[in-house]
């Protein structure tokens, strides 16, 4: 029975400075493996122009990385006409052959939507970066709590959360542990 193995694409930000310096400083203008995407909704439109490049023999230093990834999006927000301009990086254990560009843009694009939507909920309905807990573990372990809660919000079918949030609120000391499952 052949044995199947699981494939990461691995969005690298800022706060990774020194991965995020090395694949910032790879030969980009010099790749043939591209992809541009255009756009036009939610009051922007947008160009991405995706560009791999195979790391194997690069001496990147990250476990497994095959291919580098840098997606270039150009914004333009339709109504003030306020343009912005953003490279964002990836590595992945994809070869070429089993992702093109075109592949790895739209992968490096839904990890966005799966970064945005959660963030979002947790800054909009938890009021997150307005919290004044910062020390220690605090951070993360409220983060892992707010996690939770939305997750286990959808898991119940509550597609608006603060609505989730407000309608456990009314029995606090029964609906969260029902939700849950713990008697």
């Amino acid at each position: 029975m052949e044995e199947k193995k699981a494939h990461y694409l691995l969005v690298v930000k800022a706060n990774q400075p020194g991965l995020h310096r090395r694949l910032r400083s790879l030969p980009w203008k010099e790749v043939t493996a591209r992809h541009y995407d255009r756009e036009v909704g939610h009051g922007r439109k947008e160009t991405r122009g995706t560009r791999t490049l195979t790391v194997t023999g690069l001496g990147l230093d990250f476990p497994h990385a095959v291919q580098a990834v840098r997606v270039l999006r150009h914004r333009t927000d339709l109504k003030s006409g306020r343009y912005s301009r953003q490279n964002i990086y990836a590595i992945t254990d994809l070869t070429s052959r089993q992702a093109a560009p075109q592949r790895l843009g739209q992968l490096v694009g839904s990890q966005w939507t799966i970064e945005n939507r959660l963030y979002f909920i947790r800054d909009t309905t938890f009021g997150e970066d307005a919290s004044k807990i910062r020390t220690g573990h605090g951070p993360e372990n409220m983060a892992t709590l707010r996690n939770l809660a939305i997750n286990t919000l959808r898991q119940h079918a509550h597609r608006n959360i603060g609505a989730g949030l407000r309608h456990v609120s009314y029995d606090p000391f029964n609906r969260p542990l029902d939700l849950l499952n713990i008697p």
